[in-house]
């Protein structure tokens, strides 16, 4: 009697092992799949972020639509800048492995990059030029934003947003 109870022990315990193992997969598939990472760093503060939410496309390219709402998106971190800081800016090889850019006010770089960091004159991302007049002023805060670049001349992957303030 005790090994039919002893056998039948066994067995519950591991329809139950079964079970919590089938629930740990559940969840985890229910997770998203972390993004590559963006990194910004001005003097000894360093934030890093994921994409922004949504607008990821893990390896393909971003509807017009969807790209449109991530230039919209709210930035996750906030760094202070100093005047004449320099602005660092790291990305993961995968991002630099397809190529990217920077915007702040207006594009940033000439030229997309495959190098994975990039360093900025604050300055630069600061200045904000008036259209009519053509006169520069400089902003208090910018939100700069990282756009994975696809293949074609509009696409893009993945978008990462970081707001910068003005150390007054």
């Amino acid at each position: 009697m005790t090994a039919a109870l002893f056998s039948r022990g066994k067995g519950r315990r591991a329809t139950t092992a079964a079970c919590a193992v089938a629930l740990g997969l559940i969840a985890l598939s229910a997770c998203d799949k972390p993004t590559p990472l963006a990194t910004v760093t001005v003097g000894s503060s360093t934030v890093t972020a994921e994409a922004s939410k949504g607008c990821f496309g893990d390896g393909e390219n971003l509807s017009q639509a969807t790209f449109k709402k991530c230039l919209t998106a709210k930035p996750a971190h906030t760094v202070k800048v100093g005047a004449g800081d320099k602005v660092r800016l790291g990305v993961d090889p995968e991002i630099a492995e397809s190529s990217w850019g920077l915007i702040a006010n207006s594009p940033v770089m000439a030229e997309a990059s495959k190098e994975t960091y990039r360093s900025f004159d604050s300055d630069q991302l600061f200045a904000q030029q008036n259209p009519q007049t053509g006169q520069t002023t400089m902003s208090k805060s910018v939100t700069i934003t990282v756009a994975q670049l696809g293949g074609g001349s509009q696409s893009v992957k993945g978008i990462w947003r970081f707001k910068l303030e003005r150390d007054s």
